[in-house]
């Protein structure tokens, strides 16, 4: 019996949440009159992670977890809601003419109606004979599925991707949206559905448990199995009579934050000032002092440091190996310029050297990543 979350990895609660006796064995694969003797209903048990929270079934998935079963064409409404829920999708992030592929396409119900949206449709799908009848429509279908994170789609990258009442399904589900994340390019855009968890709970819905489902979303578990496989959730809502999570996510972004310019700038400016001085003192041993010293490259232009934390004075700044001292050393050992580095407290240092010890020499203030220089006669 599984133990651990199948997403976080941390432990399940060691007792299930509820059981419900007598369970079909699957929602597919009914059984004819001849299985009927060998037909046993089962136990299932609903546990809940200890860590992130998902409520999920400790046992395996049924054998066809791989492929999408789904009856939509049989009611007019879903058709209808699905063509105006997805024109929406395409209208508000302007993905017309996009590549976009349904992850679990089924026999192409969805399919066929984003083929009368303007987007470039493809479909991935395990089930043979629904990639033939996907085919036969005209359909753009692979068969595969996406076993783990390296899985390579042909045609990728896509622009767009969709799974819908799918990833509750999936046993490894890290690797599978790893997988879906790599095949899409660097602004890729999905929308993700599965069953509401938080209707179920709140309506009490025991008949919404079944052994294909391994997993029972909510909104905030839903949120955040998605942001640790590399997405961001930009929206997320309860649609279709609240049945179903409706997410639309996009694909993560690195950070570029463009330090390189900000660093040279601010260098530029500190030799600038501290060049028409021979003697330069340095007032700040905090992180950013230490780090500020080594990167504007100080360690030969700076004589001393100082710093009120006595369990600071007598030591050397690492990397830069420039004496710390306390602030009298200013009055002892006078420099012809001092250049504060207090972080958030540098305002209350400079009115320090000037108010209380009566320091005129010229001061330099580094303030976020802008140097501040205040002359004095």
């Amino acid at each position: 019996m599984r133990k651990t979350c199948r997403i976080c990895k941390n432990r399940l609660f060691e007792k299930p949440i509820f059981e419900l006796k007598n369970q079909p064995k699957s929602a597919q694969q009914l059984p004819d009159k001849k299985g009927l003797q060998k037909d046993r209903g089962l136990t299932l048990k609903v546990f809940q992670c200890s860590g992130c929270g998902v409520i999920q079934l400790n046992r395996k998935p049924v054998n066809y977890y791989r492929e999408v079963i789904r009856a939509i064409g049989i009611s007019k409404d879903m058709v209808n809601f699905r063509k105006d829920y997805f024109r929406r999708f395409i209208e508000k992030y302007d993905l017309e003419g996009k590549k976009i592929i349904e992850i679990g396409c089924g026999k192409g119900e969805y399919l066929e109606i984003l083929n009368s949206l303007s987007v470039e449709v493809y479909g991935l799908e395990y089930s043979e004979e629904s990639v033939l009848v996907c085919k036969n429509k005209g359909l753009k279908v692979f068969r595969g599925f996406i076993e783990n994170e390296r899985y390579k789609i042909k045609g990728a990258p896509y622009d767009v991707f969709l799974c819908l009442s799918f990833l509750e399904h999936i046993p490894n589900p890290n690797q599978f949206l790893r997988g879906i994340w790599r095949n899409l390019s660097d602004e890729g855009l999905g929308l993700i559905e599965v069953p509401n968890f938080d209707m179920i709970a709140r309506k009490k819905l025991f008949s919404e448990f079944i052994t294909d489902h391994i997993f029972y979303f909510t909104k905030d578990t839903l949120k955040t199995t998605l942001e640790i496989n590399g997405f961001e959730v930009l929206e997320i809502k309860e649609i279709w009579y609240d049945y179903i999570i409706s997410a639309i996510v996009r694909k993560k972004r690195k950070l570029n934050f463009y330090f390189e310019e900000t660093l040279n700038h601010i260098k530029a400016a500190v030799e600038n000032f501290i060049k028409k001085y021979q003697k330069v003192a340095v007032w700040g041993a905090g992180h950013q002092s230490l780090a500020l010293l080594a990167l504007l490259d100080l360690k030969n232009k700076v004589s001393y440091v100082v710093d009120s934390a006595t369990f600071k004075q007598n030591k050397y700044t690492p990397a830069t190996h420039i004496p710390i001292y306390a602030p009298e050393r200013l009055l002892k050992d006078p420099v012809d310029c001092i250049l504060i580095m207090a972080g958030s407290y540098s305002d209350e240092v400079a009115n320090i050297i000037i108010n209380e010890m009566k320091i005129k020499q010229p001061i330099g203030m580094i303030k976020g990543n802008r140097l501040k220089i205040i002359n004095r006669g």
